[in-house]
C-alpha cells in the first residue's frame, strides 16, 4: 500500500513520534509510507526515519494559536493537491486536528474519497474556533482510531462516534538499559545537571495537563528528606500557547525556593533515553494523556515511573509495572517518588505486548478493511 501519515509538526512530541515509529514500522512491512508535517520551508523532523518524510510549507502568519493553525491547515491543502494527482495514495492517515481539517478540505471539495484519523486526546480549548477544528478533525473522518480505550468511550459517549483502539509501542533498539556510545554522564554534563543525589525525570515541558506545577510542589517536598535531589524537566516543543501556565509555574519556582531543577526545553534526538537511564524515576502525574507513552519509554530504559491513578494509564499498567498516585495531591505525589526511589518495576511483558511491529500489523489490517469498501 502506499500510504501518508499527516502530523501537525516536526517536533519531537508524542503524536509526531507515534506517526513516524508508524511509519517506520510500516516501511518494514513493506509498504510505501510518506510522513507529512507542515513547517518552515527546509526544516526536517527531529530525527531521521526508515520511511519518507515530507515537509508541507507554512506562510507567514500572525501571532496567536489561530492564525498558527489556519496556516498550517492551508500549507497542507496546498501541498497535497499538489502532490495527490502524482502520488495517488491508497489511505491518508491523519493523527491531529490540524492534518484532520486539512484532509476534510479535501473531502468536502472532492479531492479524496475519505481518510482516517488518530485521536489521541482531545484538549479543552476557550476559543471557538479551535474546538470547531477539533471536533471536525475526527467528525469529518471515514474511521476514527484511538490509542486507549478512555478516548473511545468518551467519543462515544459525547460525541456519539464509534472509534476502534490500536495501542503505541516503544521502541526498544532506542529505548533500552544500555548506555550509549557517547555516554549518558556526557549528556548529563551538556545540560549541567549535577551527579550525586535522586534525579526525577518529568518529560513534556511545562505544561497544565502533565501537572507540572504539583510536580514541583511534590519535589520541593521531597528535597527536605533528599537536599541533593534534582528535577529534570524534559523537552515542551509544543505549538499551543503554555505560557500563562508557565508564568504560573516559575512564580511558584520562585517562592519555593527550590534549587536543582532543570528545564531543558525541545532535546536533540538521542538525548532523552539517556535520561531516562539518568533518571532514579520518571514523574508523570498527567491530568490527561492520550496513552502515556512516555512511560513505556522510561520502563524499557529500566526506570522506575509514578503515574495518576487515572486512565488511561490505570487501562494498561499495573501496580506490579508502575507506582499510582493521587495528580490532585502533591503530597502524595511525593510519597510515590520516596517510593520510587527504592521500588523495582517489573515491565517485561508489558514491553512485549506493546511493539510498533504489532501496532503497524493493526494499522495494515484497518487499512485493508477500508480500502475493501472502497
Amino acid at each position: 500500500m502506499k500510504i501518508g501519515l499527516l502530523t501537525h509538526s516536526v517536533n519531537p512530541r508524542g503524536g509526531v513520534v507515534h506517526a513516524l515509529e508508524l511509519g517506520d514500522a510500516l516501511s518494514g512491512l513493506g509498504h510505501e509510507v510518506t510522513v507529512m508535517a507542515p513547517a518552515a520551508a527546509g526544516a526536517t523532523f527531529f530525527r531521521p526515519t526508515r520511511c519518507r518524510t515530507a515537509i508541507a510549507p507554512v506562510a507567514p502568519h500572525g501571532p496567536g494559536t489561530v492564525p498558527m493553525v489556519r496556516a498550517r491547515i492551508d500549507a497542507f491543502v496546498a501541498y497535497l493537491r499538489r502532490v495527490l494527482p502524482v502520488e495517488r495514495y491508497d489511505v491518508l492517515h491523519a493523527q491531529d486536528s490540524i492534518s484532520g481539517n486539512a484532509l476534510a478540505d479535501l473531502v468536502d471539495d472532492g479531492t479524496v474519497p475519505g481518510f482516517v484519523r488518530t485521536v489521541h486526546h482531545l484538549d479543552d480549548f476557550d476559543d471557538a474556533q479551535l474546538s470547531s477544528w477539533q471536533l471536525r478533525a475526527f467528525d469529518a473522518a471515514s474511521l476514527v482510531c484511538c490509542v486507549s480505550a478512555t478516548w473511545i468511550d468518551h467519543l462515544r459517549a459525547v460525541h456519539g462516534i464509534e472509534a476502534q483502539q490500536i495501542s503505541n509501542g516503544v521502541n526498544r533498539r532506542v529505548f533500552n538499559p544500555d548506555v550509549t556510545a557517547e555516554g549518558d554522564a556526557g549528556v548529563a554534563a551538556n545540560l549541567g545537571i549535577a551527579r550525586g543525589g535522586a534525579l526525577f525525570l518529568a518529560v513534556g515541558g511545562v505544561e497544565e495537563r502533565k501537572n507540572t506545577l504539583a510536580i514541583l510542589q511534590a519535589y520541593s517536598s521531597v528535597r527536605k528528606q533528599h537536599p541533593c535531589a534534582r528535577l529534570v524537566i524534559a523537552g515542551g516543543a509544543s505549538l499551543l500557547d503554555h505560557d500563562a501556565y508557565g508564568r504560573r509555574f516559575h512564580a511558584a519556582l520562585d517562592d519555593i525556593g527550590a534549587s536543582g531543577v532543570t528545564i531543558t526545553g525541545p532535546l536533540p534526538d538521542g538525548v532523552l533515553p539517556a535520561l531516562y537511564r539518568l533518571a532514579d524515576a520518571l514523574i508523570m502525574p498527567s491530568w490527561r494523556e492520550g496513552f502515556g507513552l512516555a512511560v513505556l519509554e522510561a520502563l524499557a530504559c529500566g526506570t522506575p515511573a509514578v503515574v495518576s491513578r487515572r486512565a488511561p494509564f490505570t487501562e494498561h499498567l499495573t501496580e506490579s509495572e508502575v507506582l499510582f498516585t493521587d495528580p490532585a495531591d502533591p503530597d502524595a505525589i511525593a510519597s510515590s517518588m520516596l517510593q520510587a526511589l527504592v521500588f523495582r518495576p517489573e515491565p517485561e511483558s508489558l514491553l512485549q505486548r506493546y511493539s510498533w511491529d504489532a501496532s503497524a500489523r493493526r494499522h495494515q489490517t484497518l487499512y485493508e478493511s477500508v480500502l475493501a469498501t472502497c
